[in-house]
């Protein structure tokens, strides 16, 4: 009967500690699945555990291996954050039950006439032990956990101190508390005398505080990352506007020229007009056509600021010699800010001049700018030729590029075909500015 109610403790407490550990490692993945998921998970996880009957390092390994599974193939996240996770949830509940452990072998000696009673204590540290993991899991979930931009190279700088801990903690667990209990005829544990369990819980609680250091220097990391984009955007943004600002002072300034001398030219125009010398003027109505091409743009987007900067930019390309293209039309005015459209359009242009100028004179060099728009989707397409078959590596620019087009729940695509390179960005206007002041580059 003992052997029954016992057994019918430990299946209860680990199926909680299960579904508890399931609950949450899905919240860190920011993950919502039906409670089905939540039953299976832990019917099957409690069976395993149950089942092997092995040590804490073992059980550790195969709870954290069944979150993995979860959250691959359930919550359908990357193998990467699934592996981090799930060794951040399962090691705080492992660091937690260690605290409490320690606590009850240090209380032990001073109730030792008492041990008919000390399974009444036991369970309740443990209900304790419980309450702290939900807890803690809390603090995590609502401080430490950072979700806008999470790069692959900084969770693995996570994961390697979080796994070291891992092991270290369970190591001196499993070496200083064993995985049994030994008593006596009379009940005496055996195994918890003469050890300086003080020693343990201030290792145990060392190691959950490092635990949460880590997550708090991976969190103020990626901020900073972001922080360092965004600055580096507004950089780009900031030169972006100075271009605009001194084509539209240059563009000004022979627009008012032109407007002028209309008036002299048009008197000019008559008088050869009125003597007859229809040819000679005619040359110079040319003549003056030619200067009012200076004063419209060479692509015509429909919107200003585009047309601007392709303008200057397409304009740079052709005095070095670079045969160049433009054909697309965007929404004006839109909810795609300017200064993203200049991010965009400045970075993808400078590489390509960049890449042109590599391949010589000799070469056919071309930049070929195209768009297409569909409902709320803008896919822009920069071509341009390339020197051979290159090593890609994506720099600051690209970087600046896929940052914007994420701000707007879009995507780039890098094609590289013999010698085209062809840069795709894909945009969602959004239906609100709400939606765009909220986020972060």
């Amino acid at each position: 009967m003992i052997d029954y109610q016992d057994f019918i403790y430990t299946y209860s407490t680990v199926s909680v500690q299960m579904l508890i550990v399931f609950y949450f490692f899905t919240k860190f993945l920011k993950k919502k699945i039906g409670t089905l998921y939540y039953l299976l998970f832990t019917l099957f996880g409690t069976m395993i555990i149950m089942g092997i009957q092995a040590g804490n390092i073992v059980c550790f390994l195969v709870c954290v291996l069944l979150l993995i599974i979860g959250g691959v193939f359930v919550c359908k996240v990357d193998g990467i954050s699934a592996v981090l996770y799930a060794i951040i949830t399962v090691e705080i509940m492992q660091f937690c039950y260690g605290i409490f452990d320690s606590v009850f072998c240090i209380l032990y000696p001073f109730l030792f006439s008492f041990y008919q009673k000390i399974g009444i204590l036991w369970m309740s540290l443990r209900g304790m032990a419980l309450l702290v993991v939900i807890f803690c899991y809390m603090i995590t979930y609502q401080y430490f956990l950072y979700y806008k931009i999470e790069k692959k190279q900084y969770i693995l700088i996570l994961l390697a101190p979080t796994v070291m801990i891992v092991f270290m903690g369970e190591y001196i667990r499993t070496v200083f508390l064993g995985n049994t209990i030994i008593t006596d005829k009379n009940g005496t544990i055996l195994n918890l005398v003469n050890k300086n369990y003080y020693l343990i819980f201030a290792i145990q609680f060392i190691g959950l505080i490092s635990l949460f250091c880590m997550m708090f220097a991976y969190k103020k990391l990626v901020e900073n990352f972001c922080l360092s984009t965004e600055v580096s955007l507004l950089e780009q943004a900031e030169h972006s506007l100075n271009q605009y600002i001194e084509e539209a002072k240059t563009r000004y300034e022979k627009t008012r020229s032109f407007r002028h001398d209309i008036k002299n030219h048009i008197t000019v125009i008559k008088e050869l007009l009125q003597n007859e010398n229809a040819e000679q003027a005619f040359h110079y109505i040319k003549d003056m056509e030619g200067m009012a091409e200076e004063l419209s743009f060479p692509c015509n987007t429909n919107h200003p600021v585009v047309d601007i900067l392709i303008g200057n930019k397409l304009g740079i390309a052709r005095s070095m010699g670079i045969d160049t293209s433009c054909s697309f039309v965007l929404p004006y005015p839109c909810l795609i800010r300017d200064i993203d459209f200049c991010i965009i359009l400045s970075n993808a242009l400078d590489n390509a001049i960049h890449a042109c100028q590599d391949m010589g004179y000799k070469t056919k060099r071309y930049i070929d700018i195209t768009g297409h728009i569909q409902g709320d989707f803008i896919l822009l397409n920069i071509e341009n030729s390339v020197q051979g078959k290159q090593f890609f590596q994506e720099g600051t620019g690209l970087s600046n590029i896929r940052a914007v087009a994420e701000k707007y729940c879009g995507t780039i695509c890098i094609k590289t075909q013999d010698t085209r390179f062809i840069l795709s960005v894909l945009l969602i206007i959004p239906q609100h500015t709400e939606s765009i002041s909220q986020q972060i580059y």
